[in-house]
């Protein structure tokens, strides 16, 4: 008998789908006519025992007991799954082959083989276990998947990958957790103090931005723009330059390479006014711009952020309830902006069904060109799962919620940009000399708007287009004006900036090197989890909104002070993240990783026992009620 492990119920019974002739529903599984059999885990049926499982001394917390770390790890069954993990039990005795066919991703890897394992399957159907990786739960997609099962063995590395995930989180949060709760409740505070490998980082991100706003202060800088005017007998022609400080104007400039003195820009304006300029030279270009690709989940949250002002949190929901529900979108939960080159033979069923669903998107898709292959298409960058596309299932979306229908229609104009031409602009650059100062003028014209016509935007906003010139050409600076400005703080952080920054987090590591490693493993957290951290801080009361605007509240400011700079920035968490990608990849081994991890965590609490703990004296305690799990639960359905 061949078993098949969905990671849901509804999974399980689209697989189920996919086979013909008669079924039998039973009690946790379905039974295929030909006697095999397909059931489903309920998420992680199994998660990492509590400390007390390890020692009854460890129920109690304290500082003497840390760091815990076990040296055999324990899973224990989840709390309302052991029935299904019975089901399980049983089916896998009679099993001959079993199929892994959690969701094509780190924790859908593991949260099977590890009830494969905890049931004492047998070695050889271990080792000869397949993998079936399904991302569209459309009847038709279900069965293309259902013939190309790969080897489980494959995934091994994936599988060690959120083996070592798991266990690293349970490590560090549980033991800081502790430590620094503890340590507040010596300072006054009756809180839990929460610290998490990522979630901590992420709010250091917010605290760091909220102090260097508070601490600005706005200077003036100044710049000098030069009005131009051809020589012709005829009405001249005028555009505008902007100086360009050289080299030995930068004492006189800020880091960011402004002039702050303004003397020296005054001097400038004096210089050239009236003055002859040379056209030193000038360029006209071709440029294009090819459509945005198709949506990973970081990327489609973003945007729905800054145009719904919907929660990351939110369109994470949504778009479960289109591919599990609904079946409109292909998997959610998925980091590649790409797609497999086969796919491309589908396009126009795709096309046809968003032109059926969403009456709005006729246009667009009746002159899109389905033959045109954008660099979207592309197997080197495709493996578990591919970017989100809606599905070619024909669903009015009518009878879908609002939010549900803004999410897919967002979906469905990605996608329809993909047969959009590029959008072609005309660039014109023109370098002049005035009195021995450089001057810079540019300017931009559309010359095809291509997939742009899709967008809410006609266009991008263009500078005036410049005369045409030649190089040695004089023109007259009828006119040279000093422009005095003010430095601006940076802004806070909203939900999408926030969401933005954990995706590009080497923007904020300092130390060179670890930006080039992070260069193509570069984020904090994964897809699946991102918005459920930033959900955690604000139900922690670490963080709080003010309209749009993320703030930290007291609690968070005094928790990132009181800890060593290394949880608090990224680069540490960031490493592990290009870590566990490396284990993945079979590149990094498992142990390699964990035992510095182990000895980090001793370090980080023997530090923990000279802060000063009076910096929690007199903030607001958070609900007493503390869960104390330390694993990422994914929801099922």
């Amino acid at each position: 008998m061949i078993l098949y492990i969905a990671e849901k119920p509804s999974l399980g019974r689209a697989i189920a789908q996919g086979f013909s002739g008669p079924q039998q529903k039973q009690d946790g599984y379905i039974q295929l006519a030909n006697g095999d059999c397909v059931t489903w885990c309920i998420g992680h049926l199994l998660e990492q025992a509590e400390p007390d499982k390890y020692d009854p001394a460890y129920a109690k917390w304290a500082l003497q007991h840390l760091p815990i770390v076990p040296q055999d790890w324990i899973l224990v069954p989840k709390k309302g799954t052991s029935k299904q993990l019975s089901v399980i039990k049983r089916l896998l005795k009679t099993a001959t082959k079993v199929i892994n066919a959690g969701d094509p991703d780190r924790e859908g890897q593991l949260l099977v083989d590890e009830v494969i394992t905890y049931c004492k399957v047998k070695r050889d159907i271990i080792d000869n276990a397949g993998r079936l990786l399904i991302n569209d739960l459309n009847l038709n997609a279900v069965k293309k998947s259902l013939t190309n099962i790969r080897p489980n063995r494959e995934f091994t590395g994936l599988s060690i990958s959120a083996l070592a995930r798991s266990r690293a989180d349970w490590l560090y949060g549980l033991n800081l957790t502790r430590a620094y709760t503890l340590l507040g409740q010596r300072g006054g505070y009756s809180g839990v103090l929460s610290v998490g490998r990522v979630q901590t980082p992420v709010l250091g991100l917010v605290v760091r931005r909220d102090a260097e706003i508070a601490q600005f202060e706005s200077k003036p800088f100044y710049e000098v723009m030069a009005t131009l005017a051809t020589q012709t007998e005829q009405a001249p022609q005028t555009f505008t330059a902007k100086w360009q400080p050289s080299a030995a104007c930068e004492p006189y400039q800020d880091e960011e390479g402004r002039v702050i003195v303004k003397k020296l820009a005054e001097t400038v304006v004096n210089k050239t006014r009236g003055q002859p300029g040379i056209v030193e030279s000038y360029t006209v270009k071709d440029k294009q711009s090819p459509p945005p690709l198709p949506y990973n989940l970081s990327a489609l949250q973003i945007d729905a952020s800054k145009r719904f002002n919907l929660s990351p949190k939110a369109v994470l929901n949504v778009c479960q309830s289109l591919y599990e529900r609904h079946q409109l979108i292909t998997y959610p939960r998925s980091d590649s902006r790409y797609l497999p080159v086969e796919h491309f033979k589908d396009a126009q069923n795709v096309l046809s069904a968003i032109k059926a669903n969403a009456p709005d998107q006729k246009s667009a898709v009746d002159n899109a060109n389905s033959k045109l292959k954008s660099k979207a298409w592309n197997d080197s960058k495709v493996d578990a799962h591919h970017a989100i596309i809606p599905t070619s299932r024909n669903k009015a979306i009518s009878s879908l919620s609002g939010d549900e229908a803004k999410i897919y229609q967002l979906i469905a104009t990605q996608y329809i940009m993909q047969f959009y031409g590029p959008h072609k602009y005309q660039e014109q650059t023109a370098v002049v000399s005035i009195a021995g100062g450089t001057f810079l003028a540019k300017a931009k014209a559309t010359t095809d708007k291509g997939w742009l016509v899709l967008t809410k935007q006609s266009e991008p906003k263009h500078e005036p287009a410049l005369p045409s010139l030649v190089k040695g050409q004089v023109l007259d600076c009828i006119d040279s004006q000093l422009v005095e400005k003010q430095t601006t703080p940076p802004k806070h952080f909203t939900e999408a900036t926030l969401l933005a920054a954990m995706t590009g987090i080497a923007r904020y590591v300092q130390d060179a090197n670890i930006k080039k490693i992070l260069k193509d493993t570069d984020g904090l957290g994964t897809e699946a989890t991102r918005a459920s951290i930033i959900d955690l801080l604000f139900k922690r009361q670490f963080m709080q909104k003010n309209g749009k605007e993320i703030h930290a509240t007291s609690t968070g400011k005094a928790l990132i002070n009181a800890l060593p700079s290394e949880s608090t920035q990224p680069d540490m968490t960031a490493i592990w993240e290009a870590n566990l990608d490396k284990i993945s990849q079979r590149q990094m081994r498992y142990q390699d990783f964990m035992q510095p991890l182990t000895h980090t965590i001793g370090e980080l609490i023997n530090a923990s026992q000279r802060i000063d703990t009076s910096q929690f004296a007199g903030l607001a305690s958070t609900k007493p009620a503390y869960k104390k799990k330390w694993r990422k639960k994914k929801k099922a359905s």
